[in-house]
């Protein structure tokens, strides 16, 4: 996993606590995600703010990957572009499902993948009906 730096160290934080965040520009009410350290809306640098989320969305978009890029991960899994109910886009697996069960437009809730360093990793499942 990537460090922590001065622009996602609230992002990584907040996922101790098993919160999902999103940017929200105070100036223009812009959100965004990843987290960087301007407004993609404004151009602001100095009025970004971690807000959480609502943890839910739609799959956006999947693919299925069946050969591993690096040795020791199981396959398969299913990578996804996640659109939070925020409007923001997010990078993630998608698991607790088999992998062709998947769907664009299926609702997604947040989960939890715990890291040896105490930070937490936001992965998908399906959301309770």
């Amino acid at each position: 996993m990537p460090p922590a730096d001065v622009v996602t160290a609230g992002w990584w934080d907040a996922t101790r606590e098993h919160r999902l965040t999103v940017q929200r520009c105070v100036e223009c009410s812009g959100v965004q995600h990843p987290p960087r350290s301007l407004c993609i809306h404004c151009g602001r640098t100095d009025t970004l703010r971690f807000d959480t989320a609502a943890g839910t969305g739609v799959v956006d978009s999947f693919t299925v990957v069946y050969r591993s890029p690096v040795p020791d991960t199981d396959v398969p899994y299913v990578i996804a572009r996640v659109r939070l109910d925020e409007g923001v886009i997010c990078l993630t697996r998608l698991e607790n499902a088999e992998p062709d069960a998947w769907r664009i437009g299926d609702r997604v809730a947040v989960d939890w993948v715990e890291l040896d360093d105490g930070r937490a990793l936001p992965v998908f499942v399906p959301a309770p009906r």
